[in-house]
């Protein structure tokens, strides 16, 4: 059953408490939330890429060849955005990625005003699109706990590290990193699985290890529509801390997949102290790794939600219904193409999860791509914001033309001149974007148009985080061969808020895995400081939490820390401010 943490807001004009107070009317609970929500939608952005100075225009890989569109359009996601504050001057920067032959990648410092200046080129990042590699995601993390964030490059070949000098200006430090296997890479997160202080990497690999600009084996597309095994897989690189990495796939026991991974998320799941894994998997299973805490990991999929033929495309995590408990949302493609439904799991409390994504009203962003949890309007309720829409053309629809392919007796998928030509035709394309507002943990309401999100784009991946340090989440949204949407937040009447910023010492210096619960007025929320989940964007590393009404007296009593180490620290922090706590000292800065 779907649980929850009741905020009796005095937004509301009927009292939940009370009504709630009735057992009898606990079935009915979304019904009344929705009623009593449909005068409170305050979340509003606008869109501001142009005047922010980041409308950056990704452009996809063009291939050679008669079957060079398909091989575009299976590409086509490699648009990406990472944020952190790589100069540490307090505010939120974005590395925007492109995938084209020659083309650039982008660095856009903050001003601090809500611009931007592209400082790309004395970086040093802008390249990695040579004529056999594709850049597809990226990911901040500090490898060597200098206190900068160091940057990695994931591709369509073979990665690229860069070292942050610490005075603007980046290192190509790849020759040394032991990570020259060529990969398909689609997707990176960074996190410590075995909480040793160094930040291990881990890749989503979608197609099988076959390059595809020297295309020798036409072969390279999946097996099965629903069951594919012919993937890329996951492959994990423990850190060593000075900038090399082992190859501890086989050794950790996730070498038994070779499925179309598109995402790759992390958080503890059963509550041990450790990272877990969950995939996201294309043309088939996603898969649910459990941490052993002795450097290895155990597939529980079967028993933790059981086997999926869906088309995995994301995996982020939260905490939704305030129950304690990490969950994950997973975007599958919901439109006429495929006609799946998204997966909330909620997590039951150890090893085990139970899709509410129809009860909660979550099921259907069409072709998913990134979602984000984000307490918009800091009512203490985690929302969510999803992109969408494959390629957007002319009005000739592809779909059934694939159709008649797909269908086709004895028809070989793997052969990518089985495909039909995809020339001006429209593939799922024009799709409006989705927002859900949380309704108290219960249900959610799509209200994307009233937010003023519902951009037509063809949306990839999302990068998150509070960019002018007012307490209200902006996002950045990137598209497929076409200009960025940077949302600033401007939400009128919000809840009060805190962020934390968390500085490693024993634990990882990004504190990467770091848990804080926060408890104020009866009520108890939990979040994670992660590297890297959801679709092709890394969000801030600063945990957000909304409050309501709460925190009215200024600060707020009951923050536990609990470090990657063990380390478990309780400090206060001031509300509507933001605060820096370091591992075993408390409160640094405020």
């Amino acid at each position: 059953m779907i649980q929850s943490n009741l905020d009796c807001r005095p937004l509301l004009k009927i009292n939940r408490c009370q009504l709630l107070c009735s057992a009898a009317l606990m079935a009915f609970l979304p019904i009344i939330l929705m009623a009593s929500n449909e005068n409170s939608e305050i979340i509003r952005f606008e869109e501001i890429a142009a005047k922010a100075q980041v409308r950056h225009v990704h452009k996809t890989r063009q291939f050679p060849g008669k079957k060079a569109d398909v091989l575009e359009m299976f590409t086509s996601g490699g648009s990406s955005v990472a944020v952190a504050d790589f100069n540490n001057d307090g505010f939120e920067d974005l590395f925007v990625t492109s995938s084209d032959t020659g083309a650039e990648n982008r660095l856009y410092k903050n001003n601090g005003d809500m611009t931007f200046t592209d400082v790309s080129e004395q970086a040093g990042v802008t390249g990695g699109n040579d004529p056999l590699s594709i850049v597809a995601d990226a990911v901040w993390f500090d490898y060597d706990n200098d206190g900068w964030r160091d940057l990695l490059v994931a591709r369509f070949g073979t990665p690229l590290l860069y070292h942050n000098e610490g005075y603007g200006k980046f290192k190509d430090v790849t020759a040394r990193t032991g990570m020259n296997r060529f990969g398909n890479t689609i997707s990176a997160i960074a996190f410590d699985y075995d909480n040793d202080g160094h930040l291990d990497v881990l890749f989503g690999n979608y197609f099988p290890p076959e390059n595809l600009i020297e295309l020798k084996d036409p072969h390279v597309l999946p097996n099965n529509l629903d069951n594919a095994v012919n993937g890329g897989g996951a492959s994990l690189w423990r850190g060593n801390g000075d900038g090399t990495f082992l190859d501890v796939t086989k050794k950790a026991g996730l070498d038994n997949q070779m499925g179309w991974i598109l995402d790759a998320g992390h958080a503890d799941f059963n509550n041990d102290g450790h990272q877990d894994i969950y995939l996201a998997g294309d043309y088939g299973t996603d898969r649910l790794y459990f941490n052993n805490g002795d450097g290895t990991f155990r597939d529980l999929t079967e028993a933790a939600m059981g086997f999926d033929t869906k088309k995995g495309m994301n995996a982020e995590t939260g905490d939704f219904n305030n129950d304690g408990w990490m969950d994950v949302y997973v975007t599958n493609i919901t439109d006429e193409y495929m006609k799946e439904c998204n997966m909330l799991w909620q997590n039951n409390g150890g090893e085990t999860f139970t899709d509410v994504s129809k009860e909660t009203g979550t099921c259907n962003t069409l072709w998913g791509w990134a979602a984000k949890f984000g307490d918009y309007d800091n009512d203490g309720w985690l929302d969510i914001f999803a992109v969408n829409g494959l390629r957007s053309a002319s009005d000739d629809n592809y779909i059934p033309v694939l159709v008649n392919m797909i269908t086709a007796p004895g028809m070989d998928f793997t052969d990518v001149n089985n495909w039909p030509d995809i020339g001006e035709m429209s593939w799922s394309g024009y799709q409006k974007k989705k927002m859900f507002r949380n309704l108290g943990g219960q249900a959610f309401k799509e209200i994307s148009a009233a937010a003023g999100v519902d951009n037509n784009l063809d949306g990839r991946g999302l990068g998150q985080g509070d960019f002018d340090n007012d307490g209200l989440l902006d996002f950045y949204q990137v598209n497929a061969n076409q200009p960025a949407l940077f949302y600033r937040n401007i939400t009128q009447e919000a809840g009060n808020w805190i962020e934390l910023k968390l500085i490693g010492s024993k634990s990882n210096k990004d504190a990467i895995g770091a848990r804080v619960t926060l408890s104020a007025g009866g009520r108890t929320w939990i979040s994670e400081v992660n590297g890297g989940n959801g679709y092709a964007g890394q969000s801030t590393t600063r945990l957000h939490f909304g409050l309501g009404s709460l925190g009215s007296l200024g600060s707020l009593g009951s923050v536990e820390i609990r470090w990657p180490s063990g380390q478990v620290d309780k400090v206060t922090v001031p509300v509507n401010q933001i605060t820096t706590i370091e591992e075993a000292k408390g409160v640094v800065s405020k």
